[in-house]
């Protein structure tokens, strides 16, 4: 799975990478959990990009409350076309959540040691996301999921589970919705976790409360 993760870049950095012609409010974060907003990446109608803030924790256009986002922050790639909560979203509403690492944790007979996953040139990235729109009296909410598949050789040491990256030569496949589900299986895969890397941090970040520089130390 994916459950916590942070976003170091500066705004240029951002921008750069995503072509953005605009970025929203914007400040570094530390340690992100499940339940905040968190930017996204879509795609407008004349193919620029959009960079907005959603809800982590997806909430589908049928749900009758935003409760059950807590048990949707992440979407198993291999029941995408299958599960209602994401069938819909993964044809027609899918984004990019910009991250500069994640965190996992590996269990032990001492007790559970954080991980900090990263790229090695220090480079934002991008995981392959969902988005929904909720609306019910007047009360209306973007949400999205983070998509994760078997983990990798780097990765299975620590946990089962890891997101899926979207290399940035892949951005505009992944982000147009005219693309379907069937052609875009080929990016859903663990190639795109070349020249990532990891290492041991502090039990620090096990707080989600904490942000700081010490969640990566």
């Amino acid at each position: 799975m994916c459950g916590r993760f942070n976003l170091l870049a500066t705004p240029e950095q951002l921008c750069e990478a995503f072509q953005l012609a605009v970025l929203p409010a914007y400040q570094p974060c530390f340690n992100i959990p499940p339940g905040q907003t968190i930017l996204n990446i879509t795609c407008l109608p004349d193919n620029s990009y959009q960079a907005a803030y959603t809800h982590w924790g997806l909430v589908p256009s049928w749900a009758k409350d935003p409760k059950m986002s807590s048990h949707l922050i992440n979407a198993r790639v291999e029941t995408l076309s299958e599960k209602p909560s994401f069938r819909s979203a993964y044809q027609k509403r899918r984004c990019l959540i910009p991250a500069s690492g994640f965190y996992e944790w590996a269990s032990s007979a001492q007790g559970k040691q954080a991980y900090h996953i990263f790229r090695e040139d220090q480079q934002v990235f991008a995981f392959a996301g969902l988005w929904e729109y909720w609306e019910r009296e007047g009360t209306a909410l973007y949400s999205c999921t983070i998509i994760t598949t078997a983990a990798n050789a780097l990765i299975q040491p620590i946990h089962e589970r890891m997101p899926i990256i979207i290399a940035r030569e892949h951005y505009p496949q992944w982000l147009n919705s005219g693309e379907s589900g069937v052609n875009l299986q080929h990016l859903l895969s663990t190639n795109d976790y070349a020249g990532m890397t990891l290492k041991p941090v502090s039990p620090w970040v096990n707080n989600p409360a904490h942000n700081d520089a010490n969640c990566v130390h």
